[in-house]
């Protein structure tokens, strides 16, 4: 194992942008290539699982949106979806909403004037399918891999930490 690490640290971290590893702090250049690449496969993976439980043509944020509909069963407002997946363009969720709506996925209505989107039956079996398909294709693989569990959770935690320090460098640099 020594010379392994010893054979890694020669090559240097595993980045997409030599010159932002530069920096004081490479170890997150090296967390930033993880996320594009884990956020894109991701994407393909939320795409094609879908596709394979009988729902062709859905974009990932669409895939998404469906499944926050569908958490906990429980109504949801188009400002909800958006903090939830931390997505502050609200065109983009409602324009996955309308296409949900137009295969019966979801239905809209108001409270007030906001909107509001609840699962259908449609939906939600929808999303009883890509359980079932992630069940037996993702979720088998990833236990395989032996992975500690409480690690992940770690690993989700820290992500969500970053996020934060990523939402609010963010709003320092929109006020240069």
């Amino acid at each position: 194992m020594a010379a392994e690490d010893e054979k890694s640290e020669a090559v240097g971290p595993v980045v997409s942008a030599a010159h932002l590893a530069s920096g004081a702090v490479p170890e997150l250049s090296e967390l930033e290539y993880a996320v594009i690449i884990a956020g894109n496969a991701m994407q393909r993976w939320y795409v094609r699982c879908m596709a394979a439980s009988g729902l062709g043509g859905l974009t990932a944020m669409e895939v998404q949106v469906l499944h926050s509909v569908n958490h906990r069963d429980r109504e949801k407002t188009l400002a909800d979806l958006c903090l939830v997946l931390n997505i502050e363009d609200t065109h983009l969720v409602n324009y996955a909403i309308k296409k949900l709506a137009e295969q019966r996925l979801v239905a809209t209505g108001r409270r007030g004037k906001e909107k509001t989107v609840k699962i259908t039956r449609q939906g939600a079996q929808a999303c009883q399918a890509y359980q079932r398909i992630r069940e037996a294709l993702l979720v088998e693989s990833v236990r395989a891999l032996g992975l500690d569990r409480a690690e992940m959770s770690k690993a989700a935690r820290l992500l969500r930490a970053v996020s934060g320090q990523y939402d609010q460098a963010a709003r320092s640099a929109a006020s240069l």
